[in-house]
């Protein structure tokens, strides 16, 4: 009997195994330092004419915000309180786009070289620098509470009076002290559950998309963390803060040494922070950038090097070989929300219920940003597509469109 035990619990590793790698298989090609392999979709098997069909109703169906992006930023959310503009806002271009099977481009078109804000897509790039740092040890446990590793933050301000009381009050915040946010974790804060209450940066947590009687908004009793999903910049800068707090260095340096570096990606992309958001970290005065284009700012990248982020995330972290990003980060990130089962962790939008995108499988995902910047995953088909400025509405037939080239 034992024997058979043996025999039975030996074949359950073998299939379990298989399993494993098979889930854990990475693609075939992955683009090397300055260049991308393209091949025709008749060489891929994928139907030309719906892929230009995919192209055509992007091009048709650009975002109708102006292409000068402060008269964007106000025509977005100039009618909320502390709405101006306090980081870079640099006019973008049109229609542009990438498409990868296989980890292959099979079309691209408008300028997708062109180095665009690409708005709360950077809030992914932020994310999985926190993964990383859980990857590493840096934090223990995406339950453990922020302010264990926030006690205080200096800001850099040069212009203030360094001989007075004045100095003394205001050149230190306490971003996570308050009775409801010492309670927050890095769990709470990546889903944008956390109802994180305060001021950064000048934009007060309540002037992010207020909802109702304005005054009594900024009063409400806070929700306990966990139980209700709210999208706010302000909250995801201070995960930025957190995050810059705990890699003791600028996270755009981070990213290049952790990501962008290791994925090939090109020296032309920028990640910016406020002009107002400096602090003093280990002596040196650094920016702690934004997870977003909310006030300007955020990340400025090209279509091709979003779409080798895409590919890494399509591939659970791995990039020919080597985890840059454990897979049960990327489980983590795609495990619903409760509160909000259509997001994991930012800005990873999911399918689960198929309310994002119909047309597409459930098991896919979206990094979004306004205008709106998209990169989609699709596991099932070894799909990545990037799409610059395209309508909301419009992604579900656009998805549409780019799986009818594999039927």
């Amino acid at each position: 009997m034992k024997h058979h035990l043996s025999a039975f619990a030996f074949v359950c590793l073998i299939m379990t195994s298989a399993y494993s790698q098979k889930k854990s298989k990475t693609a075939d090609y992955f683009p090397p330092v300055g260049s991308w392999a393209h091949k025709t979709p008749a060489q891929m098997g994928l139907n030309e004419a719906a892929i230009q069909q995919t192209i055509a109703f992007a091009q048709a169906h650009e975002s109708k915000s102006s292409r000068n992006q402060e008269l964007a930023q106000y025509q977005s959310f100039g009618k909320e309180p502390f709405s101006d503009a306090v980081g870079p806002l640099v006019d973008r271009g049109g229609s542009s786009g990438v498409i990868v099977y296989k980890g292959y481009v099979v079309a691209d078109w408008g300028t997708p070289n062109r180095v665009d804000i690409t708005n709360s897509v950077t809030k992914s790039f932020l994310s999985s620098l926190v993964g990383i740092a859980v990857d590493r040890g840096l934090i223990h446990s995406t339950q453990d509470t922020v302010a264990n590793y926030v006690p205080f933050v200096e800001l850099y301000n040069p212009s203030i009076n360094t001989t007075g009381h004045e100095y003394e009050q205001n050149n230190i915040i306490y971003p996570f002290a308050s009775a409801h946010n010492r309670r927050l974790t890095w769990e709470v804060m990546l889903r944008q559950t956390s109802d994180w209450e305060g001021t950064l940066w000048g934009k007060p947590d309540w002037a992010d998309r207020p909802q109702g009687d304005i005054e009594q908004y900024k009063i409400r009793q806070r929700n306990e963390p966990g139980v209700t999903w709210k999208y706010n910049d302000v909250r995801v800068n201070a995960l930025a803060l957190a995050a810059t707090s705990v890699w003791r260095k600028p996270l755009p340096q981070v990213l290049k040494e952790t990501i962008m570096d290791p994925i090939g990606a090109s020296t032309t992309w920028r990640w910016t922070g406020y002009r107002n958001a400096w602090i003093v970290l280990d002596g040196q005065p650094v920016q702690s950038v934004s997870g977003g284009g909310h006030w300007g700012g955020g990340m400025y990248i090209s279509a091709y090097d979003m779409a080798r982020f895409g590919l890494l995330t399509l591939n659970h972290g791995n990039w020919n070989g080597r985890q840059l990003i454990s897979q049960q980060w990327v489980k983590q990130a795609l495990t619903p929300t409760t509160a909000n089962t259509g997001y994991g962790y930012m800005n990873w939008f999911l399918n689960t219920d198929h309310k994002l995108l119909p047309s597409a499988p459930a098991n896919v995902w979206v990094h979004i940003g306004n205008g709106n910047n998209i990169i989609y995953c699709d596991p099932e088909h070894d799909l990545v597509m990037v799409v610059r400025w395209i309508e909301n509405k419009e992604m579900d037939d656009l998805v549409k469109n780019l799986l009818n080239a594999i039927k």
